[in-house]
């Protein structure tokens, strides 16, 4: 749609407002309800927005050691762009017009904060390269019997989940509350997040769900609107949903699993897939592999971007802790999947359900395109078996701050992505360790209170 074409939509519909939002650097979604008039105005130069969302953590807490913004700049405005082509209509908010905007330029002169601008710019690269990427983000997440003034209440304690027990892949449970069951598919698919499956997970109160594949850009808008989406859903029905990597200790955590593919431009052939190899893996696939493999040590807070994050990555909790790949592997950071030549696919594994879907796909994108550039060879064999006990390669980093100071000084990360990104990303991430840091927890307290 061009602007003409918009503006005649929203006469034919005769709203007088819309919705737009913008991802910030930890993927949530930042945005306001604006007059139609006011919309329309702002369609040829934008529209102004605080540059403050990329100036504070996700808690609103300001940064003191980033340059791109704060009280030494006064938090100005930045222009926001509208991207026409993501209409779409919320169907549990009356059918409000919405948008996903940037902070991308035509002269490529990107906000480097801006999550869904970097995607772009990895996108740009793989084009150049010849290749269409088709993607897909699937999601693990936990729901419960409460409400935000309930946890506040109850200081996050006794936290009551949807459902008892643990069922995967239950019918059984799904029927207990049928009405939300059903309303997540149903208004997800007319919100244009159209869902391949949904199911329970083994835990109490998770579900899974899988988004259908498509064009990059598309499959990261959709995953990142799914998450709210899916928070929207569960408010209606008295209940919260939580994409927190590891809520419990005792409970597996929630994957943000993204699976990958490379065609040629006009759709026609699937790039990964090749009849002469055993596992019909293709040369450029290998090559794929090998970069993602490669890369994944100097990149991956763009995978696992919080503190919660590393407590998923532990042995035996069906996340990665080793950086291996293998053929229909579970244990595994990368699984390769052939089930046939349309679906063939690599599987990204790391990701948690609370990554930044832009950050996350860019990661494997421009991991995957540095190893088909530099025709890295993989020579690490596929693991057959348990991952978790094949170091042979190393293992990832133990917590955010070693992944974040291995991002900060690596030359390969700042040749993906930028000096800008790669400096103002890590620093965001180092505020976040000063800050758990400072935190007396509840296990100090039990630990040390009285003993010590």
């Amino acid at each position: 749609m061009d602007n003409q074409d918009i503006k005649g939509y929203l006469q034919q519909h005769n709203t007088d407002k819309i919705k737009f939002a913008f991802a910030d650097i930890d993927g949530v979604l930042r945005g306001k309800v604006i007059s139609k008039q006011k919309f329309i105005d702002t369609l040829e130069d934008g529209i102004g927005f605080c540059d403050v969302v990329f100036g504070w953590d996700s808690n609103d807490s300001a940064y003191d050691n980033i340059e791109l913004t704060g009280w030494h700049s006064g938090y100005p405005d930045r222009q926001a762009r509208v991207d026409l082509s993501t209409l779409r209509n919320i169907p549990w908010q009356d059918d409000i017009p919405f948008f996903l905007a940037d902070f991308s330029k035509a002269n490529g002169d990107d906000l480097p904060s801006c999550s869904r601008s970097l995607l772009k710019h990895i996108i740009k690269q793989c084009k150049d390269m010849g290749y269409h990427a088709e993607f897909a983000q699937e999601f693990e997440w936990f729901n419960f019997k409460e409400t935000p003034q309930s946890l506040q209440q109850k200081q996050f304690t006794r936290i009551e989940p949807l459902t008892p027990g643990m069922f995967g892949y239950s019918i059984l449970r799904t029927s207990l509350h049928s009405d939300f069951y059903y309303d997540l598919f149903n208004s997800l698919t007319q919100f244009d997040i159209p869902v391949e499956g949904i199911h329970t997970e083994t835990g109490p109160g998770v579900y899974e769900a899988a988004i259908a594949h498509d064009e990059i850009l598309k499959a990261a808008d959709k995953a990142v609107l799914f998450k709210t989406a899916v928070k929207e859903i569960a408010y209606n029905h008295g209940i919260m949903a939580s994409f927190m990597a590891k809520w419990n200790e005792n409970l597996p955590g929630c994957s943000g699993h993204i699976h990958q593919s490379l065609w040629n431009k006009n759709k026609t052939q699937n790039l990964f897939h090749s009849t002469d190899d055993a596992d019909n893996m293709s040369d450029l696939l290998k090559h794929y592999i090998a970069g993602q493999l490669y890369c994944m040590p100097h990149i991956l807070p763009m995978y696992a971007p919080n503190i919660n994050s590393y407590k998923r990555l532990v042995e035996g909790a069906w996340a990665p802790t080793t950086i291996t790949w293998g053929v229909d592997n579970r244990t595994t950071a990368l699984r390769v999947l052939h089930p046939s030549y349309k679906y063939t696919r690599l599987e990204t594994r790391v990701a948690g359900s609370d990554s930044n879907p832009y950050l996350a796909m860019a990661a494997a994108l421009a991991s995957g395109l540095y190893g088909i550039k530099n025709k890295l060879s993989l020579d690490i064999p596929a693991t057959v078996g348990n991952g978790y006990k094949n170091i042979s390669n190393g293992v990832l980093p133990a917590n955010l701050y070693e992944a974040s100071i291995a991002m900060q000084h690596s030359i390969i990360a700042k040749e993906l992505f930028g000096d800008a990104f790669v400096n103002h990303f890590t620093q965001t991430r180092l505020w976040e360790w000063r800050q758990f840091g400072k935190h007396v927890t509840d296990w100090e307290l039990k630990r040390y209170f009285e003993i010590i």
